[in-house]
């Protein structure tokens, strides 16, 4: 056996990182595809659309599921939780390098405009507290989106057992529960084909994933 792939443990966690390398890359190629014939046929969403500012708010959202997904897959003893944070981390990686890669096509930056401003023209209830009228703050943003903090994040990282697969869980299903306003807000206002399929597919699939995450916390005995 070569020495340049671990063995045991640490080869299936290779493995996962490598996986979740390629999928992000199978996404933005997808994004590509997509992106091409829509391109030809009509104007580009600019910056301050709903499109753009989805993307951009969405790829920053699923960054941190990934994170907490591959977290507890690497130490969860849990079968049907590590088959379900592998579906997270491997789902959102590949729709992450997909919005990549339409900002790119578009001609936009990766970055710009207040964190949720695009929401604003919506019907969706996105602000949870914000005084009507006033922009959201980066941390009341991120708060609205059920981004965990940076304290929850180390006490995931510090826990281990049922500990861990509860308070992953509890992580887990508020952020799903942040990304389903987003996507219900971006089908509302957006116009791009592609775009709307990606958020049709986040808050259905998600909704799924709160389901089955409820059924996993209910098994394990987690507290509310």
């Amino acid at each position: 056996m070569s020495d340049d792939v671990p063995a045991g443990p640490s080869r299936r966690w290779f493995v996962i990182v490598v996986a979740l390398v390629l999928i992000g890359a199978l996404g933005f190629a997808v994004g590509r595809f997509s992106t091409f014939g829509v391109a030809q046929s009509a104007a580009a969403p600019g910056t301050a659309s709903p499109e753009a500012g989805f993307s951009r708010d969405m790829q920053v959202h699923h960054a941190q599921a990934i994170q907490m997904a591959m977290e507890i897959y690497r130490k969860t003893e849990d079968d049907e939780l590590r088959v379900l944070s592998y579906d997270i981390a491997t789902g959102q990686a590949g729709q992450r390098g997909e919005m990549y890669d339409w900002l790119v096509q578009w001609g936009l930056p990766q970055t710009g405009g207040p964190t949720m401003q695009w929401m604003e023209a919506s019907s969706v209830d996105h602000a949870h507290g914000s005084t009507a009228g006033e922009a959201m703050s980066e941390d009341e943003a991120h708060a609205a989106m059920g981004m965990a903090s940076a304290e929850e994040l180390a006490a995931l990282e510090a826990a281990s057992g049922q500990e861990a697969d509860c308070l992953f869980l509890e992580l887990m299903i508020r952020h799903h529960e942040g990304a389903i306003p987003m996507a219900e807000a971006l089908l509302e206002l957006g116009s791009d084909p592609r775009a709307l399929q990606v958020a049709e597919a986040i808050q259905s699939g998600q909704t799924s994933e709160i389901d089955a995450m409820r059924s996993i916390q209910q098994r394990l005995g987690c507290s509310a």
